[in-house]
C-alpha cells in the first residue's frame, strides 16, 4: 500500500512538472516574441485611451464598482510591493541559473531599486503639485453651495476631515500599475531566449516564479481595466499612464542601454546573450 502511494505521488509530481514546463515554455515564447516585446506599450496605450469608454456598458452595481473591493484594498495599494518581490525573485533565480558573477547580479537587481526610487520621487512631486494647486471646501448643510475653508490645507488632511478637495490631479494608481506592467514584460521577455539557448532545463523554482510573474501581470492588467471602466477620471488617468510610459522609456529604453561606465544597471538579458543579441532587442 505504501509503495503504491509513493508511485502515485511520483507520477503526480512528474505530471505537474511536465505541465509546468509546457505552460512556462509557451508563455516564455509568447512574451519573448517581437510582437509582445515591441508593441506591448502600444497595447497599453490603446487600453488607456479607450478603456474609459467601457464605463458606458459596465454594470454600476458590479462588485468591482466598489472602491472597497478586496482586490483594490489588498493589491492595488501595494502594487509596487508585489511587483518588487516577484520580479526581484525572478531576476535573482535567473541570475543564479545563468551563473552570473555577484557584481552582475547586483547590477540586475539594481534595476528594481532604481524604479522604486523613481516611484518615490514621483509620489512626492505629485503630492506637492496636488497640494499646491488644489483647495479644500466644506459643504454647507442642506445646500449644494460649497464654502471655502482653508487654502493652506493639504489634500490628505482635507479628505480625512470629510471635506471636498478640488484641484489638479494625476492618477498615481494608474502610473504605478502601468509602470509595473511594462517592467514585468521587460524582465520576463528574456526568459524565452534563455530557454532556447540553454542546454540544461531550468529548475522548477525558476519556472514557478516566472509563472507567478505572469499571473501578477494579468492581475495588474485586469485591475487597470477595472479602474478605467468603473472609475474613469479624465485627464488624471491619462496623465498617470503617460508618466508611467515616460518612466519606462527613460529607463529601459534609455539609461539601461548605456555602457556600464555610465553607472547604469545591467539591461535585462545581459550575461545571458551576446552583446549583439542584446542590442537587437526592440526599441
Amino acid at each position: 500500500m505504501a509503495a503504491e502511494l509513493i508511485l502515485l505521488g511520483r507520477f503526480l509530481v512528474r505530471l505537474l512538472n511536465a505541465a509546468l514546463v509546457f505552460v512556462t515554455n509557451l508563455l516564455a515564447r509568447m512574451l519573448g516574441s517581437k510582437l509582445v516585446r515591441g508593441h506591448f506599450h502600444l497595447m497599453l496605450s490603446v487600453l488607456l485611451l479607450f478603456g474609459p469608454v467601457l464605463s458606458l456598458w459596465v454594470p454600476k452595481y458590479s462588485i468591482f464598482a466598489n472602491s472597497n473591493n478586496y482586490l483594490y484594498r489588498k493589491f492595488l495599494k501595494s502594487t509596487w510591493g508585489w511587483t518588487c518581490i516577484f520580479s526581484g525573485s525572478f531576476i535573482l533565480l535567473l541570475s543564479i541559473s545563468a551563473r552570473h558573477p555577484r557584481s552582475l547580479l547586483l547590477r540586475h537587481l539594481s534595476r528594481i531599486v532604481v524604479v522604486g526610487l523613481l516611484l518615490c520621487v514621483c509620489h512626492s512631486l505629485l503630492t506637492l503639485l496636488e497640494d499646491a494647486s488644489g483647495t479644500c471646501y466644506e459643504p454647507l448643510k442642506g445646500s449644494s453651495v460649497q464654502l471655502l475653508l482653508h487654502e493652506d490645507c493639504t489634500k490628505l488632511s482635507c479628505l480625512r476631515a470629510n471635506m471636498v478637495w478640488r484641484g489638479y490631479e494625476v492618477s498615481q494608481d494608474i502610473l504605478i500599475v502601468c509602470l509595473c506592467c511594462l517592467l514585468l514584460v521587460e524582465e520576463m521577455s528574456v526568459f524565452g531566449p534563455y530557454l532556447a539557448q540553454t542546454k540544461m532545463s531550468p529548475g522548477a523554482p525558476l519556472r514557478l516564479i516566472f509563472l507567478l510573474c505572469v499571473v501578477l501581470l494579468s492581475l495588474w492588467m485586469f485591475l487597470l481595466l477595472c479602474l478605467l471602466a468603473h472609475f474613469p477620471k479624465f485627464p488624471a488617468q491619462h496623465l498617470g499612464g503617460a508618466l508611467g510610459y515616460l518612466g519606462w522609456r527613460g529607463l529601459y529604453q534609455g539609461w539601461y542601454r548605456l555602457k556600464p561606465s555610465w553607472g547604469c544597471p545591467a539591461l535585462p538579458g545581459e550575461g545571458l546573450f551576446t552583446t549583439t543579441d542584446i542590442h537587437k532587442q526592440p526599441q
